[in-house]
Parts: C-alpha cells; structure tokens; sequence
C-alpha cells in the first residue's frame, strides 16, 4: 500500500511530463508555421524577382535579338545533340554575337540630358530651335549611343559619339510649329545598344518642356476693335441718381442726396429739383467662338475664326476693356439634348488668352452657338458689345438666333470666317454681320465699320 507522500510525488511527476511535453508540441508548432510563413514570404519575393527580371530582359532584347537568341539555341541543341556540323557553328555564332553585344549596354544611365529652348511661345509658322547637351557625368568612357526626343507626336533621334568623362555634346534640335497648338517636348531617352541592334538598354529623363504656339494675328487700330467708340463706356437707358452722362431733372425726394440738388433750377420753380443720369457702362466685350464641327466647312475656316478671336481679343485687352472669351464645352453623350455649357478661356493677360487659344480644338459634340451666346448673356448682363465667330455654314436664321440672346442695348457682330467668301459688312436685322477671307480683311473692316 502506498503512502500519501509517495501518491502525491508520482501526481506530481506526472503533471510535469505532461506539462514539458506540452511544452514541447507548442514549440513545434511554431516552428512549422514560422517556416511555411518564411517558405511563402520567400517564394512572392521570388516570383517578384522573376517578374522583374523577365521585365528587364524583354525591355532589353530586341526582336532581333530574339531571333538571335532563338538561333543559338536551336543550332547549339540540334549541332550537339545530333552532331550537325553547320548547326553547332551557327549556333555558336549566334552566342557569339549575344556576349559581344552585352558590353555595349554599359554605362546608360552615364548621360545627364539637358534641352534648352530659345522660347517657350512663339507665332504658328516660326520655327524654334533648342539645344540638346548630353553630358558623361561617369567615371568611365561612355560609348556610342543615341537620344530620342519626343516632339509632340514626332521624335527626333541624335546620335551621341563616344564621350569621355565630363565631356559633353551639344546638338542644335529645330522643332517645326507650322500649326497652331500646344507642343509636349520630352521626356528625353538616351538609347544604349550594339550596332545591329540585338540589345538594347533604355534610360527616361523626367524633364518635360510646353511649347505653346499661338495663332497668327493681325495688328487691329483701337478705335477699330469694337466697331463703336465707346472706350470709356456707352450710356444705357437705365435712369440713375449719380453718374457722368446727365439726363434730366426730377423734383426733389426725401432720401435724395443734397450734392444732386440743382440750386439753380431749384431757385426758378420754387421747388427742389435734383439731377437724373444715364448709367454709364464699362465697356464690356464679349466673343463667342463657336466650336462644333458642323460650324465649319473645313480646318482653314476654323483657324482663320481663332486667328480673327485671338485678334480682336488681345487689342480688347491691350486697350483696357473687360474682355471675356468663350467657347462651347464638349457634352457628354447620355446628355446630349439635355445640358448646355460652355469654356471661359483666361483673359487676365493677352499671353494667357493666347496660351488658351493655342490649345482649343472643335470637339465631338460640343454646345452649339446659340446656347454658348445664351449662356454667356446671362454671365455677364453688362456686356456692351458682342462678338459671334462661326464658320460659312450657318445659316442666317441660325445667327439671328444666336444674337436674340443679347439684349437690345448690347452691339452683336457675327463674324464669319470663309477664305472663299467676298470680305463685307451688311445688316442682318439688329445686327452686323462681317464677311473676311483673310485675317487682313478683318482690320480693313473693322476700321471702316467703326469710321461709320
């Protein structure tokens, strides 16, 4: 029989090995799992390593070069697995090729590339030249290589000659701006590979440069642009109590400001008699140019209606009336026949309106006139003059449309453009319509509207 000391020993044992062994399946058990975590954070590295590999490998052969590659391997398998002569030296002419072309794909990223223009904005037709220096900013000799420059939807390719250290090239590049737009240059890309082309290594500079080529435009007079002379403003049928333009007299009511008071008048009728005036308007221009491709017969009407806009915009700016630029907005689609809207272009500057101007466009489905006239009436009810830039195949009934969305008080001159139409003026009800087949035109009658 065993006494109670030895009982509660051997619980004891007991509950310890049950306790180490437990001890010992929980470390266990953290060891598989730390290794099938380590086994899988391991194999995503790898496959990211193999992708990026696989990446660089496609990005530095090109197809020629995986035909070379196919070549060698083809002609070493069939010259050494079946003993063809001609295969095994076609093959090892292949390799041969593949190891003598790696050399030449050293040292890319050894140019620092620089392109220097001689302006930013200039008039379409006048060509720009820039100067491209490539500089070996490595410590070893650089070899032969090549820059592609994007220009536009063009590219310029040059050829860089073997460079030393801290040596550089320059290269005069001459981009052509024969139309008007907006011209992305850049980034730069230095192109490293061997004579025939096998390899090739890429490297992309991230510096970018905006050509803004602006319309050509016509020197207008300024007593010309609006076809009425009304720099300091034209009166309006609107009665005020202060102004410059004076109109009448009224008699007196309280409220009335004793500085209106006309004393004389006052002293002959016996009754007070104040000063009513006209309210004089800050003379505010308006130009609508229309955007729809159906408001031009071709491309030339629609450049001749954005040289005549840019025209008539900046000799409005440069005499220092509130002048305001718009155009149709494009609209989406599903709402066609549902929504209206329109792009103000910026006329803080002549340069910023021409900026814009370099870059607008006749878009897909953008708001026709009429609902860009209407929409800029009511942004701006003080306008005092307005102008509608369309093509030649609006129809009349169209552009009296179009001008019914100004008041009566405000001057509406449509402003057709067609290279083949006889330059005139004529009236079309409450309003002139001016005919120019040249941007000359439009100076000759401007000047004799606004001499009538």
């Amino acid at each position: 029989m065993s006494s109670p000391t030895e009982s509660r020993l051997t619980r004891t044992s007991a509950a310890t090995a049950y306790t180490r062994t437990g001890f010992g399946s929980t470390r266990s058990t953290r060891s598989t799992t730390d290794l099938a975590v380590r086994g899988v954070q391991g194999w995503r590295r790898l496959r990211r390593t193999a992708a990026r590999v696989a990446r660089a490998v496609a990005d530095t052969v090109s197809p020629a070069g995986w035909v070379v590659v196919g070549v060698a391997l083809a002609g070493l398998v069939c010259g050494l697995g079946f003993g063809w002569l001609e295969f095994a030296v076609a093959g090892g002419a292949a390799l041969l090729l593949l190891a003598l072309s790696v050399p030449f794909l050293f040292g890319a990223r050894a140019y620092e590339v620089t392109l220097r223009l001689a302006h930013d904005r200039v008039v379409a037709g006048t060509p720009v030249e820039g100067a491209l220096v490539v500089s070996n900013v490595g410590r070893r000799t650089a070899l032969p290589g090549r820059v592609d420059l994007p220009v536009g939807e063009g590219l310029v390719d040059v050829h860089v000659p073997l460079l030393r250290p801290g040596h550089d090239i320059s290269e005069t590049v001459v981009i052509p701006t024969l139309r008007r737009g907006v011209i992305t240059i850049g980034p730069a890309r230095t192109v490293r590979g061997d004579p025939l082309g096998i390899l090739t290594r890429e490297a992309t500079w991230q510096e970018t440069h905006t050509l803004y080529v602006h319309p050509v435009t016509t020197a207008l007079r300024s007593t010309a642009t609006g076809l009425i002379r009304d720099l300091e403003g034209s009166p309006s049928r609107r009665i005020v109590d202060a102004d410059f333009s004076f109109h009448a007299l009224r008699p007196y009511v309280p409220g009335d400001s004793p500085r209106q008071v006309h004393w004389k008048s006052t002293a002959k009728t016996g009754a007070m008699m104040v000063r009513q005036y006209e309210e004089t308007r800050r003379s505010r221009m308006i130009l609508v140019l229309g955007l729809g491709g159906d408001e031009y017969a071709d491309d030339d009407e629609f450049e001749l209606a954005v040289s005549a806009t840019a025209s008539i915009g900046v000799r409005g700016i440069r005499d220092g009336r509130d002048v305001d630029v718009v155009a149709g907005a494009e609209i989406p689609e599903f709402a066609r026949n549902r929504m209206r809207t329109f792009r103000t272009l910026t006329t803080i500057s002549s340069r910023t309106l021409l900026d814009d101007l370099a870059g607008i466009d006749r878009g897909e489905n953008p708001s026709p006139l009429r609902d860009v006239a209407t929409l800029a009436s009511g942004r701006h009810p003080d306008a005092s003059i307005a102008f509608l830039v369309c093509g030649s195949t609006l129809t009349p009934a169209q552009l009296q449309s179009a001008a019914l969305a100004f008041g009566s008080e405000v001057a509406v001159i449509a402003l057709v453009c067609a290279p083949t139409a006889t330059p005139g003026i004529r009236r079309l009800g409450g309003m002139t319509v001016v005919s120019i087949g040249l941007l000359d035109d439009l100076r000759q009658l401007l000047a004799k509207g606004g001499k009538s």
